[in-house]
């Protein structure tokens, strides 16, 4: 039986940051995961961008986001959940678990992951 007719919808998980890349080329990777996504039928997409290696919040991690949200802004995605903030006390998250059930079974929900963001996709 397809997890749709579950009452699930697809979510898919990608590392963009797996071979170190340089910002323009992870900002490539995440427009290519989006696109692809949407024309898979995913709702919500999980980017693994990591935090940064200095510990101080990576330039990936800041730079996706700021792209995520100029996307959200131009409605190509419905928003964005950073990672530290994927909690159940998160009305956004609650939005995101109507989008996508199978979002509660993620096992970074309450761990304040700085290092991945979930795209919820249009």
């Amino acid at each position: 039986m397809p997890a749709a007719s579950l009452g699930f919808t697809i979510m898919r998980e990608v590392n963009i940051k797996y071979d170190n890349p340089r910002v323009s080329d992870a900002i490539k990777r995440v427009t290519h995961y989006i696109h692809n996504s949407k024309h898979q039928g995913v709702s919500v997409l999980k980017i693994i961008h990591g935090y940064g290696s200095s510990g101080k919040g990576g330039a990936i991690r800041v730079k996706v986001r700021e792209y995520l949200e100029r996307q959200t802004a131009q409605r190509v995605i419905r928003g964005w959940i950073p990672g530290d903030e994927f909690s159940i006390f998160n009305p956004a998250v609650l939005k995101a678990f109507d989008v996508c059930g199978e979002l509660h079974l993620d096992p970074d929900l309450e761990r304040h992951n700085n290092g991945v963001t979930f795209i919820i996709l249009r």
